[in-house]
């Protein structure tokens, strides 16, 4: 398949603010994903999200309509566990998260709120983000445990409208603690490399489909992917002042014909 002029052989598909928007369909997205099986393209479809177990979202992703196996979803909490893995095998780890994200985390010793910590993961945010469970993060980096981030999201859509996301707790934390996370999931290369290990294709016959011009399109395109940009979910116009996207496409339901150079 050659798209202006250039082999592509497979996909990478943001979920949140792509295929869904909390979780309800965006229009043409189950029909797109059904077009890409029917024509034998490969895809894999990467996420953010934190508030579901890869099983969970799998299943969530079935009752919105979507065809999907649990092989072809990677997280970033999935990509957390194998950081923390490799390189914090035997720390105790405080997770501060919007969702229980223990089923993904397997074998790794993790630790209460108030308990003393090695490791500091910083997932999405959610309400019990708090002054008291903040500072306590804050006192554990000052004493020498490490900050890890899920993603670096600053703000997502919801069904209410923009909401403040993990990133923007962590930017805090780097700078009053004078200390820099490790990123796991998007935009670090090793998340997208992951995914294009999955499907067995190269970089740069491969490209992201994302709504985010910086999680998903420039941090694609600084793996050697081509990068995607979509107009929903957390799109904003001014995101376009920042250049960087092979296309831009008004949703997901206009990416076969992209595909096909009708686009």
């Amino acid at each position: 398949m050659d798209v202006d002029g250039s082999p592509l052989d497979g996909l990478l598909l943001d979920i949140d603010g792509v295929l869904a928007v909390s979780w309800v369909a965006i229009p043409g997205a189950v029909e797109t994903l059904a077009w890409l099986r029917d024509h034998a393209i490969p895809f894999m479809l990467i996420t953010n999200t934190t508030t579901h177990t890869r099983a969970d979202l799998t299943i969530t992703l079935r009752e919105a309509g979507f065809d999907v196996a649990e092989s072809e979803i990677l997280t970033a909490v999935v990509a957390t566990a194998m950081h923390l893995r490799a390189n914090h095998p035997r720390a105790r780890v405080l997770v501060i998260s919007d969702g229980d994200a223990s089923d993904d985390l397997e074998g790794i010793d993790l630790v209460g709120p108030g308990d003393a910590a090695d490791v500091i993961v910083i997932g999405g945010a959610s309400d019990i983000f708090t002054y008291e469970l903040m500072n306590h993060a804050f006192d554990q980096l000052m004493t020498g445990a490490s900050l890890v981030g899920m993603h670096r999201i600053l703000y997502w859509r919801t069904s209410r409208g923009l909401q403040l996301d993990g990133g923007a707790y962590i930017a805090a934390l780097e700078e009053a603690a004078a200390v820099m996370a490790t990123i796991c999931g998007k935009p670090a290369s090793p998340f997208f490399q992951a995914a294009l290990d999955a499907l067995g294709i190269d970089a740069r016959r491969a490209a992201m489909v994302g709504d985010d011009i910086v999680n998903d399109v420039i941090g694609a395109k600084a793996t050697g992917m081509r990068g995607v940009l979509v107009r929903t979910g957390k799109f904003l116009p001014a995101d376009l002042a920042q250049g960087g996207p092979d296309a831009v496409l008004d949703s997901i339901a206009d990416l076969p014909a992209w595909l096909q150079g009708e686009a």
